[in-house]
């Protein structure tokens, strides 16, 4: 669907996914969050599409939930639609608040994120595989401040990302985190200068597309799958999946052999 405030900019096999409400800093609101979503199952369904980069325009990546936007509801007596939202864990496809949030797509998306990535926003970087930080940026749970609750994936996937210690200072604290410690504690994978998130994401995008994709995907999927599972069971579902790619493998040992990525070359 069309949305003025969602646009995809179609680089060869990358996507850039671009938010741009510059009046309330990217927050997202009920239409939002459906072209979102939108967007990223476009992406998917693309037999093109390889990395999609997720971007801010205007200097912020996303301050979350529109809060304008809740209070205009709650004056009209009217949720949005946002308590009738349904969570069936078996759809790859459901609708999160904040859009995007629960799908369960096959291929990588990276966050470019500059300026404010908080509340909801924070989720979102949470979602999307990596993160690219300009050094000014900053996280942060600031919804805490006002009640409204980590709804799209915040208080399961920060636990999983930088572990329970650092999550509850963030969840219980709701304080700022800045590029520096984002990065030292693992909830940042690249800090780059004031404005070239989005570049540096593209590129980084562009590494990734250059793999065999079917192994990398696969590889992908292992390592999200095995969370719940014993060791055994996630050693066996890892096996599964990469046996399917054997003949990849012997196809890259081909080109290893013949001279090409030698001294980890790429």
């Amino acid at each position: 669907m069309s949305h003025p405030a969602v646009t995809t900019d179609k680089q060869d096999d990358i996507w850039i996914v671009t938010l741009d409400r510059p009046e309330v800093r990217n927050a997202v609101d009920s239409a939002t969050a459906v072209a979102l979503r939108a967007a990223f199952l476009a992406f998917e369904d693309d037999p093109v599409a390889k990395v999609a980069v997720f971007h801010g325009a205007h200097g912020h990546f996303c301050a979350g939930w529109d809060l304008q936007h809740g209070a205009r509801l709650a004056a009209s007596g009217a949720s949005g639609g946002l308590d009738q939202l349904d969570f069936d864990a078996q759809d790859p496809r459901v609708l999160g608040p904040m859009g995007p949030s629960r799908l369960r797509l096959s291929k990588p998306v990276i966050a470019a994120v500059s300026g404010a990535a908080v509340a909801g926003g924070m989720e979102l970087a949470l979602w999307c595989d990596l993160r690219v930080m300009e050094d000014d940026a900053y996280f942060g749970v600031y919804c805490r401040r006002f009640g409204v609750p980590l709804i799209d994936g915040g208080t399961v996937r920060l636990p999983r990302l930088i572990g329970m210690g650092h999550a509850m200072d963030l969840i219980l604290t709701g304080r700022q985190v800045d590029a520096a410690e984002a990065l030292q504690m693992g909830l940042a994978n690249r800090v780059v200068p004031t404005g070239q998130a989005r570049e540096a994401a593209i590129a980084l995008a562009r590494q990734l597309a250059a793999f065999p994709q079917a192994t990398m995907r696969a590889d992908r999927e292992s390592a999200y799958a095995q969370w719940d599972l014993p060791l055994g069971d996630a050693l066996q579902q890892e096996w599964q999946r990469g046996k399917a790619r054997i003949p990849d493998a012997l196809e890259g040992a081909q080109r290893f052999a013949a001279g090409q990525g030698r001294h980890g070359g790429f």
